[in-house]
């Protein structure tokens, strides 16, 4: 009896195990082509990146020489183009986080109730989004020409002289701030709409039976709820303006006078306009250590805030 005993758990232990390694072996199975494919897309370059960021090879060449922390040294001590793209990176994320955010909020808060005609406005905001990039700036930098763009002509008719808008260093970083806040704000609107709607109206109707007003009910229910959809949506915007390229690519190349020069544009015209692909990899790996700061510095703040 007691053998049989034994046998039957030794059994049973055997088919847990079995099929605990099937399980096992099936969920790496499922998992496995975005694990093999986070490899090859994400680790793999990289691991590439921060290999090539200690070396000195120019794209021409096929012998890249390791330099160590040359291209680090060069980048944050004697190149002073670097910090001036720098501010300019950190003046475009300014100019764009809040603008895009308020316009956001307030786009989510006119069109998160029912009403006619709201899926037509939700489809017009959220249209540019989608819409291809280049094709958005190449359509752009026509409006903001000088005397003949769009822009200026319709200023004129109310007396107004436009200026240049892409041409004049004071002017040019406001244009492409602009017209990218108005293409991605879209985006931003519909995470703040299904925030707003997933506040229970219940909160609302009780602060109006206290008495309180739509101010009072926006900034001490409303507001401290969308805290969650806040921090997304700040951290997501905060690093594509510091990973934009294709707006600067087409709308201004990085002038007038480099006024526009953006650290991801800068790192393009290293690696493949001047074929420095050690240093431009060195300075992709600078950017990174950069959004990863400022990721993990909003976090932070947001949670202090909260708590």
């Amino acid at each position: 009896m007691a053998d049989t005993v034994h046998n039957s758990i030794r059994t049973g232990q055997k088919t847990w195990l079995t099929l605990k390694m099937r399980e096992m072996m099936e969920a790496w199975l499922f998992v496995s082509p975005t694990f093999i494919g986070f490899l090859i897309f994400f680790l793999g370059p990289l691991c590439a990146v921060v290999y090539y960021s200690m070396t000195e090879w120019n794209l021409l060449s096929p012998q890249a020489t390791f330099v160590g922390l040359a291209n680090f040294q060069n980048a944050l001590l004697e190149n002073p183009d670097f910090w001036l793209v720098v501010r300019n990176s950190v003046v475009f994320a300014i100019g764009l986080v809040p603008l895009n955010m308020a316009l956001a909020l307030a786009l989510a808060l006119a069109l998160s109730r029912p009403f006619f005609g709201v899926v037509f406005f939700r489809t017009v905001f959220f249209a540019p989004v989608i819409t291809s990039a280049i094709a958005w700036a190449i359509v752009w930098k026509f409006l903001l020409q000088g005397e003949g763009g769009f822009i200026n002509q319709v200023l004129a008719l109310v007396g107004i002289t436009g200026p240049n808008w892409l041409r004049e260093p004071n002017w040019a970083m406001a244009a492409v701030i602009v017209t990218r806040v108005i293409k991605m704000v879209g985006l931003n609107m519909i995470l703040y709409i299904a925030a707003l709607q997933a506040i229970p109206r219940d909160y609302e109707e009780a602060a109006r039976l206290e008495g309180a007003s739509r101010r009072q009910i926006f900034s001490m229910i409303t507001w401290p709820l969308l805290a969650p959809t806040t921090l997304v949506i700040m951290v997501i915007t905060t690093i594509g303006s510091f990973k934009v390229f294709d707006h600067i690519y087409q709308m201004t190349g990085g002038g007038p006078e480099n006024g526009t020069l953006v650290l991801a544009f800068y790192i393009y015209q290293q690696g493949f306009k001047f074929f420095n692909v050690g240093y431009a990899s060195a300075l992709a790996m600078i950017m990174f250590v950069m959004i990863m700061a400022l990721t993990l510095v909003q976090v932070m703040l947001r949670r202090k805030g909260s708590e």
